[in-house]
This record gives C-alpha cells, structure tokens and sequence, in this order.
C-alpha cells in the first residue's frame, strides 16, 4: 500500500461483509418461507424479508463499490485522497441511514414507514428495490456526491489512467441514473419505464463499467501483463456493455405497454448482452497465461478469474435463455427469472467486490502483498463452496422455473393454478434452501480466513 489515505477503504470493506451476511440470512429466511409458509410470521413477513433481503444486497455491494474506489483510485492516480476525512464522515452518514431504513422495515409497517418520512410531500416509495423513504434517498444522494466529488478531485489532481477514467464514467452513471428513482409518475406505464432506467441501467450498464475497471486493475496487480494491453480490452468490453446494456433495456419493455417496436430492439440488442461477458471471461484467463510472475495472493488471483466466469454463466448464458420476446413471453416473472438474477449478481458484481477485498485487504491489515498460505487455502474453501452452492441454487431456480413455465403457462387448457404449481414444485425450492445454507456456511468461512494464520508468515512469490 502506497499511501495512507487507501486505508479510509478498510471500514468500507468490514461494513460491505458485515451487510453482505445480513443479507445471505435473510436469503436462507425468505427460502425457508417458501416452503414452511408461516416460517418467522408474524415477525418477519415474507414482503419484508425479501424487502430486506435486496435493499442489502444494492447497500453493500454499494459499499463494496466506494471502498474498492477509495483503495485503488489513490494508487492508480499516484496521489493521496483528496479528503480522507469527507471519506470517513459520509461513510458513517451512509451506514447510519442504511441501519436505520433496515431497522425501519423490521420493527414499522411499511405504510408507517411512509408516514413518518413524510413520503407524501414527495412520493417515492412502494416500488421493488426502491423502497427506501425519500428522505432516505436524498440521503443516499448527498453521499454519492461527496463521494464523485472526493473521487473527481483526486483523479484531477494525480496521474490519469483508462482504468480510473472507466470507473469513473460508471460511478458517474451510478449517481445519475439513480434520480429516476426520485420521478414517480402516476401512469403506470411510466412509472415501470423510469423504474427500469434505474435497476435496469445499473445493473447491466454503468454497474459494468465497475466491474471492468476493477477486474482491470487486479489482473495488472496480480499478473504484471503490461497495461497498455489490459487497457486496449477494457475499452472494447466497456464500448460492447455499454451499447448492448443501454439498447437491451428494452427486453424489460415488453409487456408494459410500450410500442412494439421495443420487442426487436429489446430481443436483438440484449441478445447480445453475453458479448462483453464472453470478452471478459476471455481477457481474464488471456492476463493470467500471459502473466510475468506468481503473485502469492492467489486467493484474489481465483476471485478475479471466477468473477469472469460466474458473469458469464448468470448475466450471459442464463440472461439469453429467456431474453427473447417470443421466449420471455412465457417466462416472464417466472423462477428462471430468479435463477438469472441469483447467478449474474454473484458472477459479476459479488465475486468483485470479494476480488478486490481479497486483494487489498491484506494490505490495509499491514502485510506486505498477501495473507499467509492458511488464511488463503481458507479464503479458497470459501470460494469453492460459495460458487458451487450458487451455481445448485440457480440450477434448482431453472429446474423449478421450467416446471412452472409448463405446468402454468403453456398447458392450454390444463394449465394448473399457481399455488398448484407451487406445492408441485416444492421440492425445488428445499433443494434450494439446503445449497443456500451452504452458501451462508461459506461465506462464514470468508470472514473466518481473515481471522486464520495472523502469526504466520505471509506467502511469498514463487521462485
């Protein structure tokens, strides 16, 4: 670690794992629900756990994301932060307002919720993934500002490079797209248009552009490939998720209401939403053959590699499988909805985050480049357990999602009613509460790996 200031990343990354187990437990709540339906009810109704459930989800990764921002942007830039202090204070302002809008959605009915927050002056909640109150949301967009601007400052001031400038075009976008969150028309129609301009746009655009930046930058850290190189791949991957990511928007406009002209250009475009996936996988496997050494962090070596590969797996393969008009027809809002959704936030933005604390938190805990061989054969045990369990949690969705799809929507006639369908099901969802319980064990064993092999050596590079 370079310069001070980067340790102003640490409490961001402690808070991201802190959530990211708040999460996976009301993950293995909701899956338990499903199948024992009174499961923790009255005091945690489904609605809320789930609510809980993705509000965390979008906070910690945001964590994940200002952290990673924090550590690599004074080290690319070759300068200190330009406020370590604003850094710190927005950091206990967003974790506060992220404790309190959690807490509000446990212990106050939601219509409460809205009451006291005074959501009538300016109506923003009710709406998936956008719950939070706006006084909660104005919040978040004050932090996102000090943080642009801490970010902006630094870069300006300090040596500028592809991979900061693509990080910040997608923070940039991050903050921006997010105040369609504050527009809230009484047309339905629009309303679920601008609703996808934010969940939609981050999570398939400018959230890529994150994502590339900071696969970008491990792979020069861990590999030694020369830069010029590494930067030539990320401008033809980000240039294809940005094309296919802002036009593909339009597979979420197929049955709203919209023209129909968004079912071509909606199929076509987000058909080719697996192109940048693909490049990726490609690019992170091409840096590690052609690397000039054995970096002795490997743990953050098999996070970057996976990130690649799982990306592609759950945003390409699992996205194409029902992007198509005539497919989604049938599918839409189905369990294989699910089972995408599951996959491609692990690959792409899970698994980087975990990648680039892998990477910098030994340093920020004062070791030189890497923990000890025990804490990293540990790391990887969580790794090979998190994924697999994942990738069974998306195969049991796909397989309870294509018996849905059958049972309910293409049986004609004998189509059965949902709740049919569900108990028909129900065996899917078990298989899924017991690989999500194994995801939950591994993701206690990652934060045991930081806690292992402290008073032994670190790892050294390979002769």
């Amino acid at each position: 670690m370079k310069y001070t200031s980067q340790m102003v990343a640490k409490p961001y990354f402690i808070a991201a794992i802190a959530l990211f187990v708040g999460q996976i437990l009301f993950g293995v709540i909701m899956g338990m629900q499903y199948v024992v339906g009174d499961f923790l009810f009255p005091e945690i109704p489904f609605n809320v756990a789930r609510m809980v459930h993705t509000n965390l989800l979008i906070v910690w990764l945001l964590f994940g994301f200002m952290g990673a921002a924090y550590y690599m942007v004074p080290d690319e830039a070759e300068t200190e932060l330009h406020s370590p202090l604003l850094a710190k204070v927005m950091f206990w302002i967003f974790l506060a307002a992220g404790v309190v809008t959690i807490l509000g959605y446990l212990l106050v009915p939601y219509a409460t919720l809205a009451e006291i927050t005074m959501n009538d002056l300016l109506p923003t909640m009710g709406r998936e993934f956008l719950e939070q109150p706006t006084i909660i949301k104005i919040g978040i967009v004050v932090v996102a500002l000090a943080f642009l601007y801490n970010i902006g400052m630094t870069i300006l001031k300090g040596r500028k490079t592809v991979i900061n400038l693509v990080l910040m075009i997608g923070l940039v976008g991050l903050a921006a797209f997010f105040l369609f969150a504050f527009y809230n028309p009484d047309n339905i129609v629009l309303d679920k248009l601008f609703w996808w301009f934010v969940v939609h746009l981050w999570v398939e655009g400018v959230w890529e552009l994150i994502l590339g930046s900071l696969l970008a930058y491990v792979l020069i850290k861990t590999t030694g490939v020369d830069r010029e190189v590494i930067e030539k791949w990320l401008y033809v991957i980000i240039a294809m998720a940005l094309i296919t990511g802002l036009i593909g928007t339009g597979h979420h406009f197929f049955w709203i209401g919209t023209p129909g002209y968004w079912q071509w250009w909606g199929s076509i475009f987000s058909a080719m939403e697996p192109i940048p996936f693909f490049m990726m996988t490609i690019f992170a496997f091409n840096m590690v053959n052609k690397r000039r050494r054995q970096h002795p962090n490997q743990a953050a070596v098999l996070w970057a590699l996976g990130c690649s590969v799982m990306a592609f797996l759950g945003a390409g393969v699992w996205g194409f499988m029902h992007t198509l008009s005539f497919v989604n027809y049938y599918t839409h809002g189905s369990q294989i909805t699910a089972a995408h959704g599951h996959m491609a936030f692990y690959g792409a933005y899970v698994m980087i985050v975990l990648a680039i604390i892998s990477y910098a938190m030994p340093m920020l805990n004062g070791r030189k480049v890497a923990n000890s061989m025990k804490a990293q054969v540990v790391e990887m045990w969580s790794f090979w357990l998190m994924t697999i369990s994942m990738v069974f949690v998306t195969l049991f969705l796909t397989a309870a999602g294509i018996l849905q799809v059958y049972l309910q929507r293409m049986n004609g006639d004998a189509s059965l009613p949902f709740m049919v369908v569900q108990d028909k099901i129900e065996i899917f969802y078990w298989m899924r509460e017991g690989a999500g319980i194994i995801f939950l064990i591994g993701l206690i064993v990652y934060v045991a790996s930081f806690f292992v092999g402290r008073d032994q050596p670190e790892a050294e590079m390979p002769k």
